[in-house]
């Protein structure tokens, strides 16, 4: 089995992305279905688990490559650098567009933490044994449940969980106050304190690779991936009785609840596509997404913002077509649902005519 291309990993990508570019665009905030919304706080939604997996997926992309030493090390931590830094410029880009007001300009994002999480980890591989890597995990998780738990919020008080008064989002305020989500202004989901354990979520996916990719028994491999991602599953729930699952502040019972999700749903994966070698015209939109992830999120962020400012008439290009869908379903949630969809879709073309003329865009 080619360990250059992997079916698998390129569906579970472009499902990944499928799925971001469909819940963050319904046609109406006010008209969403809830599976497609993320937990109000504690909890975890469908939702919920795509960006985690993003990262896991993220994690195994990396754990293909074989860690390098010497002269080959110091170039492929150049490639990492440079790679994070076009992640992050991009995911800036995207905060900005179109007006690029500074005064309030997002600084934090989901690709500045995939850039982030990437150069982590990828440095990680590179430079550290898995024994080392699985300690740095462990005291990451265990650290970030201290310092949220039992370290007192400076100017506020106890230990606490809630939104806006957690020590995480009074860490983000420190350097970032101006700068944050603009629904909330006081606190981040992608904030920086609560990237280090989302660290630990592209770990978990270096650490599944090393299992599945490099056993000479793949069903032995698959065995000890879904014995591993229900203990991380068992683990987590026990955790959240005192440190809940939360995606906003990626709790470390987050970390391993989706991880050991993503490892069950990515280990049926492996064995449909690339062990029983199964294809059908339902996998193929997500091979394409898959090939070129980055190119369709990008593209899906310029093009809901060009919706939302251009006008037709009185109304902007995605209050009307939204309308036309309701007049159409005579449904509001439905019509913001197949909103989303046609979104979707509208992203996958100009990514299908990339993939046919093989071009695939790497940061």
């Amino acid at each position: 089995m080619s360990k250059d291309r992997l079916l698998s990993l390129d569906v579970f990508r472009g499902l990944t992305i499928a799925a971001m570019i469909l819940v963050n665009d319904p046609g109406s905030w006010s008209y969403v279905y809830r599976p497609l919304l993320h937990a109000k706080w504690h909890g975890c939604t469908p939702t919920d688990l795509i960006f985690p997996f993003f990262l896991y997926m993220v994690g195994m992309a990396v754990s293909l490559g074989k860690p390098k030493t010497g002269h080959d090390r110091k170039l492929i931590t150049s490639k990492i650098l440079k790679r994070s830094l076009y992640l992050f410029l991009i995911g800036l880009f995207l905060n900005g567009f179109p007006y690029f007001e500074l005064s309030t300009f997002r600084i934090p994002g989901v690709l500045q933490r995939i850039a982030l999480v990437f150069l982590a980890i990828a440095l990680m591989h590179h430079y550290f044994k898995t024994r080392v890597q699985i300690i740095i995990g462990i005291s990451l998780l265990v650290g970030y449940w201290i310092i949220m738990s039992f370290i007192p919020v400076p100017g506020i008080g106890e230990p606490n969980l809630e939104p806006e008064t957690n020590f995480a989002a009074w860490f983000d305020r420190l350097f970032l106050s101006g700068h944050m989500w603009r629904l909330s202004e006081t606190w981040d989901p992608e904030g920086f304190l609560s990237t280090l354990p989302a660290v630990v979520t592209g770990l978990l996916g270096i650490f599944s690779g090393k299992i599945l990719f490099a056993a000479e028994n793949k069903a032995q491999g698959l065995g000890k991936i879904f014995v591993l991602g229900n203990v991380l599953i068992g683990i987590a729930l026990a955790w959240d009785m005192t440190f809940p699952i939360n995606k906003s502040l990626w709790t470390s019972s987050f970390v391993l609840y989706t991880g050991g999700i993503a490892m069950n749903f990515y280990g049926i994966l492996f064995w449909l596509l690339d062990i029983q070698k199964y294809r059908s015209k339902l996998t193929f939109p997500f091979e394409v997404f898959g090939s070129n992830a980055i190119t369709a999120y990008a593209l899906s962020g310029v093009l809901a913002s060009l919706f939302g400012i251009i006008s037709l008439g009185d109304y902007s290009i995605h209050q009307v077509l939204f309308d036309g869908l309701v007049n159409i379903f005579g449904d509001n949630y439905f019509a913001s649902f197949a909103y989303a969809v046609g979104f979707v879709t509208l992203c996958y073309l100009p990514i299908l005519i990339l993939y046919r003329k093989k071009i695939f865009i790497k940061v």
